[in-house]
């Protein structure tokens, strides 16, 4: 069996079977490096050496949760907790999921701060929507959609570093495309991510659900305190706290870095006195547990993709589809997208996938007659397949990250399923659509 196709059964396999996220990447990635011809300690060397490739993004992650937790000790989350029962006790589950779609759309073009929004919003929320009883697994997909199909579609922000990097490996390709095209490529396909979130909000998460406990929450956080003893004025420490959001937002748009901006938050939260010295230690401690999972995952993902590109799995799978698609443009799309979407599903990253798939799907689309247009759109849709549903996507970790801050969701079948359900299956159907009439 192909090796790629191999590890990413087994990751799936042992996921659904509820072992832990980071032993069932190890497991992939030994598995589809022994299948490749790796030994077991080449297999295990480029693991480990592969993981520096998400080290940044692990410790922005890290960085990011302890901010959340030092911000939530100001006790400015409570003010919020207060705002938001009043304002949502009458509202409706279906308007709730998609406010929270729209608003984690903002943060990958408009505020690009990806992932950076959901620590700090979410836990908050969760005794609210235990309140009103809304099913976790809705918000999950909520989240996932903001975080993804505004990439997708619009070029700002993370938008347009994805249709930079489409455009350019096109170009390597021998097949050009001007960036300013990529949305009229992404438009159908996006319109698949939207009816799978209609779909969500309006039928599948419409009614109630309890929520349970899945596992021991990691600590016992001011934000997960619920409406009690909430506070009843405006004071200093929230002043700090807000300028602490803002100083962090400004750093990272300016130096394009998470972890600097996570570190001036952190530092103003210091200096200005809003968080006391004395808990200071306690509220990073809490924030590594609470996104340090996520962030340990995305370092063995990144480890897991070099054994993958290791054992040449993927030109493997890419020359035996193009073995199969014939001369029929319709076969041909299905198959592309289909692996397409077992890379994203191993690697996690759409922006990763491209330049691994571009390689052979720019010729392959050209022998086949496709435009570039639809060539872009072909490989755009490919590579973002999968990052919805993928246990070692951003896209799903960041979800999982904020609500199963209390113990009560679950990774795989709360945030994984779900979303791979929701947008995977209209987006191969819209990705179809797309490449055949563009």
């Amino acid at each position: 069996m192909n090796p790629v196709i191999l590890s990413v059964l087994v990751m799936l396999g042992l996921s659904l079977a509820k072992v832990n996220v980071i032993l069932a990447l190890l497991a992939a990635a030994l598995a589809g490096g022994l299948a490749g011809g790796l030994s077991l300690t080449e297999a295990t060397s480029t693991l480990i050496h592969g993981m520096g490739g998400n080290a940044e993004t692990a410790l922005s992650y890290i960085l990011l949760g302890a901010l959340a937790v030092a911000i939530a000790e100001t006790g400015i989350t409570d003010l919020l907790v207060r705002s938001a029962v009043i304002r949502l006790q009458k509202a409706r589950t279906t308007a709730l999921l998609l406010a929270i779609a729209l608003l984690a759309s903002l943060s990958q073009n408009v505020i690009p701060v990806h992932i950076a929004f959901i620590p700090l919003l979410i836990p908050p929320l969760l005794p609210i929507f235990d309140r009103l009883k809304v099913d976790r697994r809705g918000v999950a997909s909520a989240l996932t959609f903001g975080l993804q199909a505004p990439y997708m579609l619009i070029p700002a922000g993370f938008g347009l570093i994805f249709h930079g990097i489409v455009a350019d490996n096109m170009a390597k390709g021998g097949m050009s495309i001007a960036v300013a095209d990529l949305p009229k490529a992404m438009l159908i396909p996006t319109l698949g991510m939207v009816a799978g979130l209609l779909w969500a909000a309006f039928v599948t998460y419409r009614q109630p659900r309890e929520t349970t406990v899945v596992r021991a929450a990691a600590a016992d956080r001011p934000f997960m305190a619920g409406t009690q003893d909430l506070a009843s004025r405006w004071e200093w420490r929230h002043t700090a706290a807000i300028l602490a959001v803002l100083a962090t937002l400004a750093v990272q748009l300016t130096t394009d870095s998470l972890v600097l901006g996570g570190l001036t938050g952190l530092s103003l939260l210091a200096a200005t006195g809003a968080l006391p010295w004395r808990r200071f230690d306690g509220a990073v401690l809490d924030g590594i547990k609470m996104m340090g999972f996520m962030g340990f995952v995305m370092l063995v993902a990144a480890g897991y993709a070099d054994v993958v590109k290791a054992t040449g799995g993927v030109d493997s799978l890419v020359a035996s589809a193009a073995s199969l698609i014939g001369g029929s443009r319709l076969l041909g799309v299905v198959i592309m997208l289909l692996v397409g979407l077992t890379v994203d599903m191993g690697i996690g990253t759409s922006f990763g996938t491209v330049p691994i798939i571009a390689t052979v799907f720019v010729p392959l689309c050209a022998a086949l007659g496709f435009s570039p247009l639809a060539t872009a759109s072909i490989i755009g849709t490919a590579a973002a397949l999968g990052d919805a549903g993928s246990p070692a996507s951003d896209s799903t970790l960041g979800p999982t990250a904020g609500l199963a801050a209390d113990g009560k969701h679950d990774h795989i079948w709360d945030t994984c399923v779900p979303t791979f359900l929701h947008y995977n299956i209209p987006l191969m159907l819209f990705g179809v659509l797309a490449a055949m009439v563009l």
